[in-house]
């Protein structure tokens, strides 16, 4: 059959669909008079398709649909969830972002290391963020697991975590905040959070 001409099986179907030409019906005896091949195949159509036919009458029985249906095993919770988030972008969209923003405020705790802002004009002593006298510091000044002497001036806000804030004639034009527990560092951090994305929209 690998052989033969490919539209004997068209042919084939033609025939048996009852829409062939005189033509191809012609060609199509006489190529099975020769083949035995595909002759051995139009009966295994036709036997096809007669079991096909025979069959047409049987029906289900009743309620056959719905007892399928109860024995299909129950839709997992999973799939309930993922529906809820397709449905819920939005919210699943803010739980992610207050994730990776307690996420970060976690991961910024302080831990005993040392730090201070950048700022032109203050001196470091061991632990202790010197401004000395007649100094001028514009701008804030953020002192983590140290002490912070004000001598001269800040033009801004002075904050200390976990140390502690000395002045004797200092100026500060700012905020003074001093943060040694928890809770209040986790609030600085939400507002300091707060303020940079606002600059975002300014």
């Amino acid at each position: 059959m690998s052989t033969c001409p490919p539209n004997i099986v068209d042919y084939m179907h033609e025939y048996l669909d009852g829409d062939i030409s005189r033509e191809h019906e012609q060609q199509l005896k006489m190529h099975l008079q020769n083949c035995y091949s595909c002759k051995e195949h139009m009966h295994e159509l036709s036997d096809t398709i007669a079991f096909v036919k025979s069959a047409a009458h049987i029906q289900a029985p009743p309620h056959f649909e719905s007892e399928v249906m109860k024995r299909l095993p129950k839709e997992r919770n999973r799939v309930g969830v993922q529906r809820w988030f397709r449905r819920h972008p939005i919210l699943v969209a803010v739980a992610v972002f207050f994730l990776f923003m307690s996420a970060s405020v976690i991961s910024s705790y302080p831990d005993d290391e040392f730090a201070v802002t950048n700022q032109p004009n203050l001196v470091v002593d061991g632990k202790t963020v010197i401004v000395p006298e007649g100094e001028i510091v514009k701008g804030d000044i953020v002192v983590k697991n140290g002490d912070i002497l004000i001598k001269g001036e800040v033009d801004g806000n002075v904050t200390v975590i976990n140390g502690e804030y000395m002045a004797s004639t200092a100026v500060v034009t700012g905020e003074i905040e001093e943060i040694d527990e928890t809770f209040e560092w986790l609030w600085y951090e939400i507002k300091s959070m707060g303020s940079n994305f606002m600059e975002l929209f300014e």
